[in-house]
Order: structure tokens, then C-alpha cells, then sequence
């Protein structure tokens, strides 16, 4: 079915826009288009128009588990890490299905029609791979989603963990990971870099590292990352996740450190709600955020997403998957709260994220699959200050998310 979709404002243009589909692609973008014999017409009544919402860091394996089997009361990363060692001893296949369903769909509901998953591949059975290698396929229509081969528990300080990342790459990953900081040595981290980066280029597949989730200021497996994407060309390819370090790293360090970042064009991801937790538990006052320095960063250049990171599970108790949540918070923790800063801050979870996950085709241009969503406001200031709903979301032209505009009434 080809569609005609009127009058909504694109990004930040200041006036209306008709939208033509044809054979689930832009055909036509322009200020008044007539509607053609047959074509569906639907008017959105000047509401805001942006490209998909792009979720680029969160663990969908782990999803929905919060308490199982038991919480995190520390709120640390590290207690997190054991509690869910224990929880994936018990996974199915059945299992991560039904809970991975569930929470696609509620990021479905937010606009969300792309997602990196990180899986955790420091299991033997890999059951939480073969379970996201199968949804994948199943849900291809209506989400994209994209596996990070993650081994939580490390790659040379955990039994086969070498095998267990190539077994994850000949099944079919779109991304190898790694954990530095969390190896047992510096030798280690090091070592656990330079295969992942090996790894991926022998199998083409993108880098995308949890790399220094820790206030250790002396973490810096970073510097390592961005060598090794330099050295071989690979940056627009490898992603940096967390960088919580960089927090506490001194200016001397850091200004030495960023001529390199801009030389290797690495993206980074940072998960404002989920750092802004786990972080800092070790400090008495002054409290450390924890959050990457995405103001610094963003300034000079560098492409810097948003995630969510986690929903109910042993490291987040709460979580929605919206991604507005997370962009909210990001802006406030960072200090990012200039009105130019805010209008541009859905970027951080559509074009930015659209080149951390290196997609093809993204955005509202003439040409591309019609792949957009509608918020309920005539702006993004306006769809982050009052959280508004996503009214519809299409893919290729097909609607696969619709809600009503909300509607109440103040009585007083």
C-alpha cells in the first residue's frame, strides 16, 4: 500500500511537511503534495517527525530478570556481575524468547525499531545467543536487531573464553566485544583487545568494547582501543561503551588522550541513567557521576550515543526501555542544557546512534525505506520537557506501533 502522510514538522525544520510511500520507501518529501488515485492519506496535524529511535547499548539476555535470584542491594557493577553468574546458569532458550519478546515489544511502544543487544557469550552452551540469533530473524520486519558477542566475565580470564568468542562470530554476531577492565591483569586487558579487534576484522564484523565501566582513573584500556582502531583504519567500525574512567581522568591525561580519540574516529556510547547508578559507590563526598565526558567529547567531533544499557535486571531495577528517559537524564547529568544543546539532543539516539550501529539507508531522506516515527508535540524541546507519547511508528511504510493522543482534563 502506498501513503501519503501530512503535515508533519521533520526534525527541526519550523514548517509542515507531506511525506509520499511508495513500495515502502520515501518517494517524495515537500511542503504540499495532492494525494494520487488510491493512495491512503493520514494526517498527523503538524506533530514531530524523526527517524526511528536507535537503541545502541542494551543486554535484552538479561532483560526482565531483577531479583532472580536476588537483588543487587549494593547497586555495584560488580555484585550485578555475580548475580547474574548465577541467573544464566538457569537460562533457556525459552526463557530469553519470552522475556527478549517482551521487552522489544516496550521499546517497540517508544519508537524504537533499532537495537544493539549485547549478549553474554561467557557461557558454555551460549544459550542466550542461540535464543537472540533466532529472535532476530523472527522479529526482522518490524526491528532490526544487532548482537554484540559480550563476554561478561572476560575473554582470557575466563575458562575457553577465546573459543567462546570465535563459536559466537561463526554463528553469526554482527559485533565482537570485550572487557577490559574487567580482565585480571593490565597484560590481560591488553591481550583481550588486541584478539577482539583481530577477531572482528578476520570475520568483518564491528568492535563495540565495554571499555574502563570503572572510577579507576589508572583504567585505560581505552588508549589501547583507539591504537588499535587507528592502526588499522577501523574507527568509523569500533565503538567505545561506557568510558565511565574518563570521569575521573586528570585534564593533563585527557587532552593528551583526545588528540588520539579524534584520530582513530571512534564513536562512543554512553547509558547516563544506568552509569549515574552503578557509579561512584566506592566514594563518601564529593560523589563522582560517573558518566563519560560526552560534552567534551561532542565538541570535538567525535560521534557520541545514548542507551539504555539495562531494564529490570541485576544491575538496573527499573528501566522502561525509553529511550526519552535516558536523553533526559543525559542532558541534566552532563550539563548539557544550552537550548541549542537540547534541540539537538535527539541525535544522540537517531543519526548519532544510526553511525555507532554503521546502518545504511537511515533517515528521512528520499530514497530510503520509510522507516520514521510521530511524536505527539509540534517539537522535540517540547516531546522531551512534557514526555510525549510516540503516536505511530512506521516501517517500510507499514504502521507497527499506534496509540492515541493523549487526551485529560485538569479539574480544579
Amino acid at each position: 500500500m502506498n501513503l501519503l502522510v501530512r503535515n508533519v514538522r521533520i526534525e527541526n525544520q519550523q514548517g509542515t511537511s507531506d511525506i509520499r510511500i511508495v513500495d515502502g520507501r520515501f518517494a517524495e518529501i515537500d511542503t504540499h503534495l495532492d494525494p494520487n488515485p488510491g493512495e491512503a492519506v493520514v494526517d498527523h496535524g503538524g506533530r514531530l517527525a524523526l527517524p526511528p529511535f536507535i537503541e545502541s547499548h542494551v543486554h535484552l539476555d538479561s532483560a526482565l530478570t531483577a531479583g532472580e535470584p536476588r537483588y543487587n542491594e549494593s547497586g555495584t557493577l560488580f555484585e550485578g556481575i555475580e548475580i547474574w553468574s548465577e541467573r544464566k546458569r538457569t537460562l533457556t532458550v525459552e526463557d530469553v524468547k519470552d522475556r527478549v519478546r517482551r521487552a522489544v515489544r516496550q521499546q517497540a511502544r517508544f519508537g524504537i525499531q533499532y537495537v544493539r543487544s549485547h549478549v553474554d557469550v561467557t557461557d558454555p552452551e551460549l544459550t542466550a545467543l542461540r535464543a537472540l540469533l533466532e529472535l532476530r530473524e523472527e522479529l526482522a520486519d518490524s526491528v532490526t536487531l544487532q548482537l554484540v558477542a559480550f563476554p561478561q566475565e572476560g575473554i582470557e580470564s575466563f575458562p575457553d573464553g577465546r573459543q567462546l568468542m570465535r563459536r559466537a562470530a561463526e554463528m553469526g554476531v554482527d559485533a565482537i566485544g570485550a572487557i577490559p577492565h574487567f580482565e585480571f591483569t593490565r597484560e590481560y586487558s591488553v591481550s583481550s583487545l588486541d584478539f577482539a579487534v583481530e577477531l572482528a576484522q578476520e570475520f568483518g564484523l564491528l568492535v563495540d568494547v565495554h571499555c574502563d565501566e570503572i572510577d579507576d582513573e589508572d583504567s585505560r584500556g581505552l588508549e589501547t582501543l583507539a591504537t588499535r582502531a587507528y592502526e588499522a583504519g577501523i574507527g568509523e567500525r569500533v565503538t567505545a561503551s561506557h568510558t565511565t574512567a574518563m570521569h575521573s581522568y586528570n585534564n593533563a591525561y585527557f587532552i593528551r588522550l583526545l588528540r588520539l580519540l579524534k584520530l582513530s574516529g571512534i564513536n562512543f556510547v554512553s547509558n547516563p541513567l544506568v552509569n549515574t547508578h552503578l557509579q561512584g559507590r566506592t566514594d563518601t563526598y564529593p560523589k563522582r557521576r560517573g558518566v563519560t565526558r560526552v560534552k567534551e567529547l561532542t565538541e570535538a567531533g567525535l560521534n557520541v550515543s545514548f542507551g539504555q544499557d539495562d531494564i529490570v535486571d541485576p544491575w538496573n531495577p527499573l528501566g522502561t526501555g525509553n529511550l526519552r528517559d535516558v536523553v533526559l537524564n543525559g542532558l541534566y547529568v552532563t550539563q548539557m542544557m544550552g537550548h541549542a544543546e537540547i534541540l539537538d539532543s535527539y541525535r544522540f539516539v537517531t543519526h548519532n546512534a544510526a553511525r555507532t550501529l554503521h546502518l545504511d539507508g537511515y533517515g528521512i531522506e528520499v530514497g530510503n525505506p520509510a522507516n520514521f516515527i510521530v511524536l505527539d508535540a509540534p517539537s522535540w524541546y517540547e516531546a522531551l520537557s512534557f514526555g510525549s507519547q510516540v503516536v505511530a511508528s512506521y516501517r517500510a511504510g507499514r504502521e507497527i506501533v499506534r496509540a492515541q493522543p493523549a487526551s485529560f482534563e485538569v479539574l480544579f
